[in-house]
């Protein structure tokens, strides 16, 4: 069981000085373990796209990992497995599921903070 934090506890990091970081084709994810759990900054370049460059790490059909992000800047097209798709930009919140594809939508990169998934997201 994890440590119960106390009242007067105080924690903080930077993204800048992240505890790990994870490449893959045309993008990262900077993960910061903190409060006894974990945040990702994930910054995806354009032409980044899931299915082509974390699928071959997750090494299944369709990304599992479920996401509670914020999306600071640019656009992301989500696919999801039962066909719905959306695009998610600036300022967006979005809660996902299990069983979805994404890609960079246009020339800037994705900035997005994940406060669910990150912690296995692009695990080698």
């Amino acid at each position: 069981m994890a440590p119960v934090a106390q009242a007067n506890h105080v924690e903080w990091k930077e993204f800048a000085k992240a505890d790990e970081i994870r490449t893959f084709g045309h993008g990262r994810m900077e993960l910061l373990n903190i409060g006894g759990g974990s945040v990702g900054r994930l910054i995806l370049e354009p032409g980044w796209r899931w299915s082509v460059d974390v699928k071959p790490i997750a090494g299944t059909e369709w990304c599992e990992a479920p996401h509670f992000q914020y999306v600071v800047s640019g656009r992301i097209h989500v696919l999801m497995k039962d066909g719905r798709e959306f695009d998610l930009g600036p300022g967006s919140v979005s809660h996902l599921p299990s069983g979805h594809d994404a890609w960079v939508v246009g020339s800037e990169p994705v900035v997005a903070v994940d406060w669910y998934g990150a912690t296995h997201y692009a695990r080698r």
